[in-house]
């Protein structure tokens, strides 16, 4: 995987924008205005949001994803060089949907009706 693939399955979530909140070359994937991918300037993967602590851990000891530094324990840093595309694309999806869940209802109306 690359760069390129990331940012090609977050781009077409629904009301899905990309910025470089912290400079030098990260890619922050927001819906309404929160993250729910992260691809960092160094480190070859993406970090995504877990349902749970427990499920991030489950990754973690399955050796499908390592701890995201800097983000909460519900989050993990999946290596796009160790996991199959589908896979990748599951995690944001599942990631993306957690985020959307949180809004505020009418943020998700806004979103949905863009």
């Amino acid at each position: 995987m690359t760069r390129a693939i990331v940012n090609a399955l977050c781009q077409p979530l629904p009301g899905a924008e990309v910025s470089d909140p912290w400079g030098g070359g990260h890619d922050a994937w927001k819906v309404g205005g929160k993250m729910f991918a992260c691809i960092g300037a160094v480190q070859k993967g993406v970090s995504v949001k877990t349902p749970s602590i427990e499920d991030a851990e489950l990754l973690i000891d399955m050796g499908r994803a390592l701890k995201a530094p800097y983000f909460h324990r519900s989050w993990v840093l999946l290596d796009w060089d160790a996991i199959p595309e589908d896979e990748l694309r599951d995690r944001i999806s599942t990631s993306y949907d957690l985020i959307f869940a949180s809004l505020p209802k009418k943020t998700q109306k806004a979103i949905t009706e863009a």
